[in-house]
């Protein structure tokens, strides 16, 4: 049996003129080494070799298109434009892979990917063909971009993790609940910012609140009754402060933090005013001013 040494490291007791304390102690030892992972090194060497492959397609298409293209515009912009020919087929199996456990939205990808393929296969037959006025060569550089997406579908055949029909479904019940709630994030920010642009317009045009909260105090009530439009003439008053007049009373005394009005109106009214309530005769209060 093959073994390896390995360090390990355990804290020990030492003591030095009769003070002990506990101090790290390093030893190797010899464990049984795990056999090689063949199935592992020959997984690594094919996803290896796919991207090799995917690379080499994407150099030489983008070569080959090119050339071709350089004869109408100029060679950065041709070359430029050779890449997304490869490129377009590449995206589409990055998002295939990672579609991998959702085969219902990656078919959407496996077609895209199928007609960018053809599209750069066809390309590069259109240079080999133009340039050496011979369809083999044509055919030959073609060749290529299907090797290498042949490759890399491999690839992905050894990485694949297949779900039975029941276990897909499960996958999927569970990934709509996490989307949905995930969907509403920007949703429920989108109505917040809704909801401050209406209250910045409406404290900008002195309008009051529409929160659905209005003044607790119901009408029929001493703090309901109207002002007498005689100042001669006072309405019949029950002894109790309403929210108008502790706002007023505030106000004259020269509080204006919205915050120590609504304290000093529920200290002076004996009830739990909405801070609304008091905003709204607070903004009354400047327009008279």
């Amino acid at each position: 049996m093959k073994t390896r040494q390995i360090e390990r490291t355990r804290l020990v007791p030492h003591t030095v003129d009769g003070q002990t304390e506990m101090v790290l102690d390093r030893e190797l030892v010899e464990v049984p080494e795990p056999p090689r992972d063949w199935d592992q090194i020959v997984r690594t060497a094919v996803t290896i070799g796919a991207i090799l492959l995917v690379t080499a397609s994407l150099v030489w298409t983008t070569a080959s298109i090119g050339d071709l293209l350089s004869a109408v515009t100029i060679g950065v912009v041709a070359y430029a434009a050779a890449v997304a020919f490869d490129a377009s087929w590449i995206l589409c199996m990055a998002v295939e892979w990672l579609l991998r456990y959702d085969p219902q939205r990656a078919k959407s990808a496996q077609r895209a990917g199928r007609w960018g393929l053809a599209v750069s296969m066809a390309a590069v037959f259109a240079h080999g063909y133009l340039m050496a006025d011979t369809w083999v060569i044509g055919a030959v550089g073609a060749v290529v971009s299907g090797l290498a997406k042949g490759g890399w579908s491999m690839a992905m055949r050894v990485h694949a993790r297949p779900l039975d029909r029941r276990t897909q479904q499960w996958v999927d019940a569970r990934r709509a609940k996490l989307d949905g709630r995930l969907a509403m994030i920007p949703i429920r920010r989108e109505l917040q910012r809704g909801e401050h642009m209406i209250e910045a317009e409406q404290r900008a045009l002195g309008l009051p609140e529409e929160n659905g909260s209005a003044d607790p105090e119901p009408s029929g009530t001493p703090d309901a009754l109207p002002e007498s439009p005689d100042p001669k003439v006072s309405p019949i008053r029950t002894g109790r402060v309403t929210t108008q007049e502790a706002v007023r009373n505030a106000w004259d005394a020269g509080i204006r933090d919205p915050e120590a009005v609504l304290r000093t109106v529920r200290n002076a009214t004996g009830k739990d005013v909405p801070q609304s309530s008091v905003d709204r005769y607070l903004r009354a209060l400047r327009v008279g001013a």
